[in-house]
């Protein structure tokens, strides 16, 4: 390297390590700032009520609209999701309950929408989780709500029915199944353990790639992990952390039947949100039992402008053969056409319940 190189590198290296000390510098101011107005709030000790959702979702589209480049908008969301999980950790990590145990994909969805300053509290079932953040010993919980290939979580839709909690969030997490084990080789796997939706997401690779070997759903991803983990002829289904963490080796990556593959999960809570700016809500309703009752409980949407993103039915639990209905609607139920139309929803139902009003996923 010539002499005018090597200053030219030492001169963008100087600039660097300036810029470097100046982001600090502001790292630090903000933490500063954020601490006072943590401070300036009055807050439950349980509850996590100083943090707010809907304004994080509003600092996170800014950044959206100033990006231009060259880092994508997926990095700097990443970065300054970690600078806000810092700083409001200031106060008190926030405890988040998510479907475990640790290596899930429900892991990853909690990291990605709160950042890794918060403590990730495990939890053995869905049920578990609802039941934590109830308690109030988790600030929030995390649960999958719908697969882009296998539909809805019926479990976490059947625990809305009964709960108080509300929708707080929602996060969109692209899914990669890998296939892992001690072994370095197909030939000499005898079964495959997984989650049966992860099986499910994989079964036409699965009937093209491993038609001979046995298949067994377990509780978990990572679970499946662990099990491989112990027997030198098993393998698992899971994401690419889970091989890390029970030193497994991927001998195929990417398996999943559809690339696009995506499952949505959902952050619970006993917030209700303000207005975001651009906002979803969720709505379960229980139609009288009259003739067209659907048509008329959906009519309002239609009248007022509003778009319906997702229905689902799942029975009641209260009397044979009657059910209630999820729908997931675009606005926020302040928004004055939404609340025209849940107004006259109501004349058609003999229950409609806002599950909430949250930001949609960046």
């Amino acid at each position: 390297m010539s002499q005018d190189n090597k200053q030219w590198l030492l001169s963008l290296r100087s600039k660097i390590d300036e810029i470097d000390k100046n982001i600090q510098q502001l790292i630090t101011q903000r933490a500063e700032i954020a601490n006072e107005v943590a401070q300036s709030k009055s807050k439950a000790d349980a509850g996590g009520f100083y943090y707010r959702p809907e304004r994080e979702a509003q600092v996170l589209r800014a950044v959206k609209e100033r990006n231009n480049g060259p880092l994508s908008d997926e990095a700097l969301l990443r970065l300054f999701k970690e600078i806000m999980s810092a700083c409001l950790a200031q106060q008190k990590p926030l405890n988040i309950a998510y479907l475990g145990p640790e290596g899930t994909f429900s892991e990853m969805a909690t990291y990605k929408y709160f950042g890794h300053s918060v403590k990730a509290m495990p939890e053995s079932t869905i049920d578990h989780v609802f039941a934590e953040v109830e308690a109030g010993v988790a600030d929030f919980g995390v649960v999958p709500i719908e697969n882009s290939t296998e539909g809805a979580v019926n479990h976490t839709l059947d625990m809305f029915i009964s709960s108080p909690l509300k929708i707080c969030g929602e996060i969109d997490l692209p899914i990669h199944h890998n296939l892992m084990s001690k072994q370095k080789s197909l030939k000499d796997i005898a079964v495959i353990f997984s989650h049966r939706q992860s099986l499910a997401q994989c079964r036409a690779w699965l009937r093209a790639n491993a038609p001979g070997i046995d298949t067994i759903a377990v509780s978990s991803n990572a679970e499946a992990a662990r099990k491989a983990s112990f027997n030198e002829h098993a393998a698992a289904i899971a994401g690419e952390s889970a091989a890390g963490m029970y030193g497994l080796n991927i001998l195929y990556a990417d398996i999943e039947d559809q690339v696009d593959n995506s499952t949505r999960f959902l952050v619970i809570g006993k917030q209700v949100l303000a207005v975001s700016g651009d906002d979803k809500s969720s709505l379960m309703v229980a139609g009288k039992d009259e003739p067209g009752v659907l048509f008329q409980i959906l009519k309002p949407l239609n009248d007022n402008g509003i778009s319906m993103k997702r229905i689902e039915s799942r029975p009641s639990k209260v009397a044979k053969w009657d059910y209630v209905f999820f729908i997931d609607v675009e606005g926020h139920v302040e928004d004055q056409n939404l609340a025209a139309a849940i107004a006259e929803m109501e004349r058609f139902t003999s229950n409609l319940k806002v599950l909430g009003s949250y930001p949609k996923s960046a």
